[in-house]
């Protein structure tokens, strides 16, 4: 073979070398992708689930958020600013969930299921508080989903908001 054979023989090989590596870089793309969308997902429900777990296992915070919730009025300063923290808290991970749907790395299915609990307390006086008080301190695309979550129809959810002081729960 001669020189310039030898070379246009060189040239396909790194053609085909390069089209391989660009596959292979298409292939790794494609996985880091999935990953961050799985970490992702789980990131978004351990955010809750922690929530929800502090929430519901400490009765001095569970009853403070309970009471917050169904009083048409605020409960005394460090009480109300406790609930008031507590909900933002809640908020911010939904907030994130909602963020991070929009720019497609969580699937707006999850981000939905987080986001059902808004409509099952949005009637309640201690959302309206919250929301009348810190509505400001969110992503404004976030804050006009919520408006839209609250103008939703009601739904059955926990009975519990609605009942009065139950003689069982002492």
């Amino acid at each position: 073979m001669t020189l310039v054979e030898w070379g246009a023989l060189g040239e396909l090989i790194g053609g085909v070398a390069i089209i391989v590596s660009l596959i292979y870089v298409g292939v790794q793309i494609k996985d880091s992708a999935k990953a961050t969308r799985s970490a992702a997902a789980n990131d978004a429900s351990v955010s809750m689930q922690t929530w929800y777990l502090e929430l519901g296992g400490n009765r001095q915070a569970s009853e403070l958020w309970l009471n917050a919730m169904r009083s048409p009025e605020p409960l005394s300063t460090h009480d109300e600013f406790q609930f008031l923290m507590s909900m933002h808290a809640v908020f911010l991970g939904f907030q994130n969930s909602y963020l991070l749907s929009q720019e497609g790395t969580l699937d707006p299915e999850i981000r939905e299921a987080l986001t059902f609990a808004i409509i099952a307390v949005k009637d309640l006086p201690g959302m309206d508080r919250y929301w009348s008080q810190r509505r400001g301190f969110l992503h404004s695309g976030f804050a006009n989903y919520v408006d839209g979550l609250r103008m939703r129809d009601s739904i059955e959810t926990l009975d519990v908001y609605k009942r009065n002081d139950d003689p069982r729960d002492t």
